[in-house]
């Protein structure tokens, strides 16, 4: 250990309070009137009694902490420092033969009085360091309440104690009944979550900070929606995620955003099983610069595959994930390839090249009333034809697994990008044999923040002053997070046999308008500053969307977020017929696509349909 003047200073520190606490334990055991004898036992006492708990405290290594981060640990070396200095001092003493009368009171007051000065100048400079008083301090901060009282919280009030970056707390909420009236850090537990309005009132705050990194996002959307409507500023602190990777601390407070509130609880997934599915393998991801696609391909690398191949139509999405993956995993082999998914000689030859043994479908055209129309044909081919191409060449290079990524709006379709995805999981079963590749199909529907999804449109409409569009008041839609997806298609690529569609537990449907009104609160305007209009359903959009057709049913997993589609078969003729038509060089319209995807997939029921 180096020997700087700080360190001297906490010897000289710990000698005088030793020598401050025995003759301190004499006076108290006198009733502070020593007589001249025992004043001199206790002075002569001191040339045996510090240098020996001086050496003790050294052999217990009490100056390698930091008084300014004292802290449990700290005092209990100091308290197994002093005991054995108490049980050593009398044997001392006897040992060489000191005639000066010690009282018994005194061996047994003078370690109480030193753990007190020892342990409590250590806290007290630490609570100056961290500007306990900060209300005092700092005139300017902002006083705010904690929602939560957990080890977040403590955290929390330790960071904004060395840190206040502009506020100071002055209460805490908590639903445990155990922690009301109780300090955390001296701060009071004053009452539960849902008090949060007035409570703010009484200690005339307008600002909260949602101390819950591991709460239900149910309660972090509950706590968000009271404290709205009562005009209140909403922060939270970083998710448990960031924290436990130390990218940010949890201090870095931050305006709550839509994916605290309308994400779900972490997936359970089995790493176990992953890493043999994945790791040490080569995996290639089509689409992989895409929102689902680039999301995959980061959870995939999380499993140190022995070569990631990202297949990619847009050159300016894959130069980006070429440069992001790098920098995030710089072990891992990538191997980038553009191309488009129907071209049948690529697509061979690029696996035959790169020999992945799993591989994640995730290309396609999903944007529904922009695949409607004009653009019905290239949505069949692309999503179809597709879809068969690489599974084709993925059967032919011996990949052990296909994954295709699917959609809620293949369940009764009434657009023709959810009939191409239906007539898409057909493909993949009807080609799939006893042996050799194994299909799987992953249903789910809306991801936060995809690319063409409706959270990016009000957030510009927001920040340019409105109005929100939406399409119809009743409209609703499921929701989950880009994270959440790619990892429940990665178990569910892990769980597939061969031939099955998986489901998705997509949680409860959020209605589009509410969804408006939620952001709208969030940026910290209402509805009499930027309005909501309605603008009608748009070309083959359904009010609700559903998971599973009339006529399917469902079978559980092991995974509590998954359930296997019993669908429907398809007819043995159909696939040889519909192959023939895709790779048909003719284009077709509108109306000739519609009618040939109701042929084979009855369920398709488009808004306009001539017979």
């Amino acid at each position: 250990m180096n020997i700087n003047p700080r360190t001297i200073t906490v010897i000289l520190h710990d000698i005088l309070a030793a020598a401050f606490a025995w003759l301190a334990a004499y006076w108290l055991r006198f009733n502070l009137a020593l007589s001249p004898e025992f004043q001199a036992a206790a002075l002569s006492t001191l040339a045996w009694v510090v240098p020996l708990q001086a050496a003790v405290f050294w052999r217990f290594g009490l100056y390698r902490g930091i008084w300014r981060f004292a802290s449990l640990p700290d005092l209990k070396r100091i308290v197994l420092a002093v005991g054995l200095a108490a049980l050593l001092v009398p044997l001392v003493l006897i040992l060489f033969r000191v005639s000066a009368v010690v009282p018994r009171s005194v061996l047994i007051l003078d370690p109480l009085l030193l753990v007190m000065l020892m342990g409590g100048s250590r806290l007290a400079y630490r609570a100056w360091r961290e500007h306990r008083l900060a209300s005092v301090l700092h005139p300017d901060s902002k006083p705010v309440l904690v929602a939560g009282a957990g080890s977040a919280a403590d955290f929390l009030l330790r960071e904004l104690a060395r840190n206040p970056a502009g506020f100071h707390v002055v209460g805490l909420l908590d639903d445990s009944r155990d922690k009301r009236g109780r300090l955390v850090q001296g701060i009071p537990v004053l009452g539960p979550l849902d008090e949060v309005a007035v409570w703010a009132r009484k200690m005339e705050v307008d600002d909260i900070v949602l101390a819950l990194p591991s709460a239900a996002h149910a309660v972090r959307k509950r706590i968000t929606q009271t404290c709205s409507d009562a005009g209140l500023n909403v922060l939270t602190v970083p998710s448990l995620e960031d924290l436990v990777a130390g990218r940010v601390s949890v201090s870095s407070l931050r305006r709550i955003e839509l994916d605290d509130l309308l994400g779900r609880d972490p997936v359970a997934l089995d790493d176990s099983g992953l890493h043999q599915l994945l790791t040490g393998q080569v995996v290639m991801v089509t689409g992989a610069g895409g929102s689902i696609g680039s999301e995959l391909c980061r959870q995939i690398a999380r499993f140190a595959p022995a070569k990631l191949v990202l297949f990619e139509q847009s050159e300016l999405a894959l130069y980006a994930m070429e440069q992001e993956l790098p920098q995030r995993f710089p072990d891992l082999q990538i191997a980038p390839m553009i191309g488009d998914v129907k071209n049948a000689v690529w697509v061979n030859q690029v696996m035959a090249e790169q020999r992945p043994t799993v591989v994640f479908h995730a290309a396609a055209y999903k944007h529904v009333p922009l695949m409607e129309n004009d653009n019905a044909w290239e949505a069949v081919r692309n999503n179809v034809l597709g879809t068969q191409v690489v599974a084709a060449a993925a059967q032919a290079n011996g990949v052990g697994k296909f994954v295709m990524i699917s959609t809620d709006k293949a369940v009764n379709p009434t657009n023709v990008m959810g009939a191409t995805k239906r007539l898409a999981e057909m493909a993949c079963q009807a080609m799939q044999q006893s042996t050799g590749t194994r299909f799987v199909s992953v249903r789910f529907g809306n991801v936060l923040g995809s690319s063409g999804s409706v959270i990016p449109k009000f957030q510009k409409q927001i920040e340019a002053g409105g109005p929100v569009t939406v399409t119809h008041p009743e409209i609703t839609r499921f929701f989950m997070s880009i994270p959440e997806a790619a990892q429940l298609v990665l178990q569910a690529g892990l769980m597939g046999e061969g031939g099955e569609i998986f489901v998705l537990d997509m949680g409860e449907p959020v209605r589009i308008a509410e969804l408006a009104r939620l952001m709208i609160r969030l940026s910290g305007a209402d509805e009499d500053r930027i309005r909501i209009e309605y603008s009608g359903l748009r070309p083959g959009e359904k009010l609700y969307e559903e998971l599973l057709a009339d006529d399917e049913s469902t079978l559980p997993t092991p995974h509590p977020k998954l359930r296997v589609a019993k669908a429907r078969a398809a007819d043995a003729g159909w696939y040889a017929e519909c192959l023939a038509w895709l790779d048909h060089s003719e284009t077709h319209d509108e109306m000739t696509v519609k009618r040939q995807l109701k042929t084979w997939v009855p369920e398709y029921q488009p808004e306009s349909f001539a017979a």
